[in-house]
């Protein structure tokens, strides 16, 4: 039996080489958050796979090996471009160029492994010319297509001086965590074929590094289901550690310009509620050049939400929260229309009007209220008009009203707290992440909005391309940098 590593230490620093990384194109509409990155420079050999298990959602991060990427990188058509080209104002459906369509209701999770593993052992095999004779020794294998013998031959006969790799994402629902295990069992026993060398030594090569609640509820089915070691990190941790090193992509990092914010949550006014000292006007802009963004504070929206507060130096503490998150509006939209998924409620929202159902400032005032800055649409009470009867009979609302209006409700009053801890802590970069978003417009356009509108103009909402992702990429880097130290 493989004894039992070290504990991990928490990583100071990100030692990945990011020169060149680039975001490649998504597959179909349900990879939107999902897309692959690409690292042209990254030379070392790497031995584990990150799952992070939420209550809703098991995400997979694994690194493959090619000199080429897998297919082109994403052609970002925001830089620049008129409204015409990369967003319609008044729909919620973006072109797939940008990271904001929502994948179908219908839209299955998981796929198949891309590429294979090289974990470290291989590197160690290849100095005394094990496994070289692929068609003598693994006879069974011969079907294997020949490309990827060719790849693999090249891979092991110089392993630390062959770059470039793809950093790949998977999702699964929780609830079916045996697909997951299923996925990364595959990989393991694909990887063995490929790179030629008995399943028990890929094994012994592999190490699954567990985050998550699920990783200490599933932490011994992982282990004797999978037959590998199994670490299990911190979640907060590995939260911060993957927001500090996906921000260092470019593209990864974006935001709606002021009026593409107006655009979306206020379809019917001509003029914005703010001055837009901002241009592009109606864009999405991405962050080409980035640099270490801290400090600053990150919003994690799943089932509930927690902000926190990152340093300078990237320690880290959780300073607010809320129990009014993604599990609340889907609780709540559970109960309140027929819609089945989170998808479909993000659906039916996008053609919703709140309007019917919740009371704004004009229904109390009949105009805006000049003194205190209150436009006629701002929401007063929300689902405020639910309560009033119409000749004696209570109203009747659709699904998609009540789905904008409570997305509406649960997103500003996220984006309300967001802002005061920023505030209050003095941060001007705020980043949201987790799967409450989804790319959704509508309610990237809300939480925006809601940050604008609050501090006046001066603070931005910034989202992230893979933002369900931070926990598993925060797992992943943290054990590149244990497995760097060890071998220095």
């Amino acid at each position: 039996m493989t004894a039992a590593g070290p504990s991990l230490p928490t990583a100071k620093t990100i030692q990945v080489d990011t020169r060149g990384a680039m975001i490649l194109d998504e597959e179909s509409p349900e990879t939107r958050d999902s897309r692959g990155i690409y690292f042209p420079n990254y030379i070392e050999p790497v031995s584990h796979i990150a799952v992070d298990i939420g209550g809703s959602l098991a995400k997979v991060i694994y690194f493959t090996r090619s000199t080429n990427p897998p297919s082109s990188p994403s052609q970002i058509a925001t830089r620049g471009s008129s409204p015409s080209d990369i967003f319609t104002p008044l729909s919620s459906s973006p072109t797939k160029e940008s990271p904001l369509s929502s994948p179908p209701p219908s839209a299955k999770l998981n796929g198949h492994p891309k590429g294979a593993l090289t974990p470290a052992v291989l590197e160690q095999c290849n100095t005394h010319g094990c496994y070289m004779d692929i068609s003598s020794s693994r006879p069974e294998i011969s079907s294997v297509n020949h490309n990827l013998l060719h790849d693999s031959l090249l891979r092991r006969a110089s392993v630390q001086h062959f770059p470039g790799g793809s950093l790949n994402f998977e999702r699964f629902e929780t609830e079916h965590i045996d697909e997951c295990i299923e996925f990364i069992r595959t990989l393991i026993e694909r990887s063995a074929e490929v790179n030629g060398v008995p399943l028990e030594e890929m094994r012994r090569g592999v190490q699954v590094i567990a985050t998550g609640g699920g990783a200490h509820r599933f932490y011994e089915l992982l282990g004797s289901a999978l037959q590998v070691e199994v670490h299990r990190e911190d979640e907060m941790a590995c939260l911060i550690e993957g927001l500090k090193f996906i921000t260092l992509i470019p593209d990864e990092v974006y935001y709606f310009s002021d009026e593409l914010i107006h655009s979306v949550s206020h379809p019917a006014q001509a003029q914005l509620e703010r001055p837009s000292p901002d241009p592009p006007k109606y864009a999405v802009t991405f962050v080409q050049d980035p640099v270490p963004q801290l400090p600053c504070l990150l919003v994690n929206i799943g089932s509930g939400v927690s902000i926190v507060k990152v340093d300078e130096d990237g320690s880290f503490e959780r300073v607010s929260g809320t129990s009014l998150g993604g599990g609340t509006l889907w609780g709540l939209l559970s109960l309140l229309t027929p819609a089945t998924t989170f998808d479909e409620m993000l659906a039916l929202s996008e053609n919703g009007d709140n309007e019917t159902v919740d009371m704004l400032v004009g229904d109390i005032y009949g105009a805006d209220y000049s003194k205190l800055g209150l436009k006629s649409t701002m929401i007063a009470s929300t689902f405020g008009k639910v309560f009033k009867k119409q000749g004696g009979k209570r109203g009747t609302f659709t699904p998609e009203d009540i789905s904008k209006s409570l997305l509406y409700a649960i997103s500003n009053n996220i984006g309300q707290i967001a802002y005061m801890n920023a505030e209050k802590y003095n941060l001007d970069r705020i980043y949201f992440g987790g799967y409450f978003i989804r790319g959704h417009a509508a309610t990237i356009s809300t939480l925006s909005y809601a940050i604008r509108f609050w501090s006046k103009g001066t603070k931005r909402a910034l989202f992230l391309r893979h933002e369900g992702f931070l926990g598993a990429i925060g797992a992943w880097i943290k054990n590149i940098n244990e497995g760097q130290e060890n071998e220095s």
